[in-house]
């Protein structure tokens, strides 16, 4: 018994270990520091809350191989202590299939950081969506922000009255 909570304990902090502060506005990666980046400026249009899958790719395929197997050897234990023989054998293998099925569901689950989708009308006219790590009570349609960007990743911050264009 031992082993099957210690199993679920490794296969739950394993699970949790994505960083998804990296999907907010205010994390810098370490390519990003000392580059030269563009500031704009806009006002938000709208904003919807949404989820940002951090083990997904971009084809939005899941890859939850750490959930997959910690799932499977966990069912897999658990299916060996059932029955005897060909019974065994059965529920090992069942117990593996079911195993890496919840643990691909609870990693794609525990993978997930709240985000916000931004529209933004920018200065110059036209909208932009920004999606980024954060909560709808940090952004209101209505509100002044200064938008970031390098050409390729964009993030958005609430514009304070001390900012000047």
């Amino acid at each position: 018994m031992k082993k099957i909570v210690t199993l679920a304990i490794l296969a739950t902090i394993l699970s949790g270990c994505s960083n998804s502060d990296l999907y907010s506005g205010d994390v810098y990666t370490a390519d990003q520091a000392k580059q030269v980046q563009q500031v704009s400026y806009g006002t938000v249009v709208s904003v919807r809350p949404v989820k940002i899958q951090a083990n997904a790719s971009s084809d939005g395929k899941s890859e939850n191989v750490a959930g997959n197997l910690g799932g499977a050897v966990l069912g897999g234990v658990l299916g060996n202590t059932i029955g005897g023989g060909t019974g065994r054998v059965l529920a090992v293998a069942t117990g593996a299939i079911g195993g890496a099925i919840l643990g691909d569901t609870i990693q794609d689950k525990t993978s997930q950081a709240s985000a916000v989708e931004l529209e933004i009308k920018q200065e110059n006219g036209s909208n932009i969506v920004i999606v980024q790590k954060g909560s709808a009570k940090d952004f209101f349609a209505g509100q002044a922000v200064r938008l970031v960007t390098n050409g390729k990743k964009i993030s958005a911050s609430p514009r304070y009255n001390n900012q000047s264009k």
